[in-house]
């Protein structure tokens, strides 16, 4: 079977990956490599590629004048997905994206058989914001989109309930995210002692309605008043960072609440390792590298119930997962505080446990079961 995985975004010099998607991407793509599999990623750049990474898998890129989400997707990828054999198979990468309903468009054309990987649940909230844009695109594209795909990889199972809410009946299949060995600090470079004082940290995009930092600020000025926190809020700005400030300024707790740039050198486990609390207050999430990373640095984890490696934080015992509310959050913080002389046992458990349950290997590996069975092929 060839598999091809198209990320439009994908850096197309198999630089390493900062974002989540091209993260997932490449770490599928690495796994399946490892299985035994020929995988090819596609993406459109502003100019062609064909090289292959580090680990093993080929990645093209297509010179396209649209960098962003388009309807008009590169000729030369066109040209590219008419020449491939009839045992490939393509996962399309994104969500409420137009350069994917496209390209599904093009392979339902020549009976080419994909895979969606949203990499973000349907979850209601994901419709509030811009409603009146989503909602048509999704009854005139998404659902289509979804519909006709053989399946539809989620990063948990957990997030198939919403897509039965919303009339789609596409089989499922789950493969959360997976951890790259070098982004694992030795255990015994982790200061596994509280700081003094105590520091919050949220590490991701400054996105105020996805990422849910509004909420995350709110409940933090509420716990600040009963203990000495502070908060520390790193990420690429999405256009919300002064709006964040602003909102610190108007609760009084500016002086206790830091803004970073990215740090796009260090590595993210490395980076979170300096703090004692993770936080991940959003409103919806498909996964959260975030919350792996810290995991992987031994830290305990406050985190939203909708992201996708919540089971593995209830599995592992490293957290306290709560509803995306300011006073859900402000309950959860108070209590992961409850219990700060169980931190260092707490965050080995869940380092332990993503070493031993997700590797990118094991995880490639089940869902080229799934690509198997649902093209009919025999391991």
């Amino acid at each position: 079977m060839n598999i091809y995985i198209y990320l439009k975004h994908f850096p197309p010099k198999g630089d390493r990956p900062n974002e989540g998607a091209a993260k997932y991407v490449h770490g599928m793509a690495s796994g399946l490599v490892d299985c035994g599999c020929k995988v090819t990623v596609l993406c459109e750049t502003e100019k062609i590629v064909s090289q292959p990474a580090k680990v093993g898998y080929m990645i093209e890129s297509f010179s396209s004048p649209n960098t962003n989400p388009s309807f008009q997707l590169s000729t030369g990828l066109q040209a590219y997905v008419t020449r491939q054999p009839d045992n490939s198979l393509f996962v399309l990468v994104g969500m409420f994206h137009r350069s994917v309903y496209a390209l599904s468009r093009l392979l339902r054309k020549h009976s080419i058989p994909y895979v969606v990987a949203p990499l973000d649940p349907y979850h209601p909230t994901i419709f509030q914001k811009n409603a009146y844009l989503k909602y048509p695109y999704w009854y005139l594209l998404e659902r289509h989109l979804l519909a006709q795909a053989i399946a539809i990889q989620l990063l948990d199972s957990r997030h198939q309930e919403w897509l039965q809410k919303l009339g789609i009946k596409t089989p499922t299949l789950a493969t959360p995210c997976g951890f790259f060995p070098e982004d694992v600090p030795e255990e015994a470079s982790l200061r596994l002692c509280p700081h003094t004082p105590i520091t919050i940290f949220f590490l991701g995009r400054l996105d105020t309605y996805n990422k849910g930092l509004d909420l995350l600020l709110e409940a933090f000025a509420q716990v600040q008043a009963e203990a000495d926190l502070r908060l520390v809020i790193q990420g690429p700005d999405w256009g919300d960072r002064a709006t964040l400030q602003a909102q610190a300024e108007q609760l009084g707790i500016s002086d206790n609440v830091q803004f970073l740039d990215p740090d796009y050198a260090a590595s993210p486990s490395d980076l979170i390792a300096q703090y004692d609390i993770i936080c991940i207050p959003s409103r919806f999430e498909g996964f959260s590298q975030s919350a792996l990373e810290a995991m992987l640095a031994a830290r305990v984890l406050v985190i939203s119930e909708i992201a996708g490696i919540v089971p593995h934080v209830q599995a592992s015992g490293c957290g306290v997962v709560v509803q995306p509310e300011v006073n859900a959050l402000k309950i959860g913080l108070l209590e992961i505080l409850k219990h700060q002389s169980e931190w260092p046992e707490m965050g080995l458990r869940g380092r332990r446990y993503v070493l031993e349950q997700l590797n990118w290997r094991d995880i490639a590996a089940d869902a080229l079961n799934h690509y198997q069975d649902l093209m009919g092929e025999e391991d």
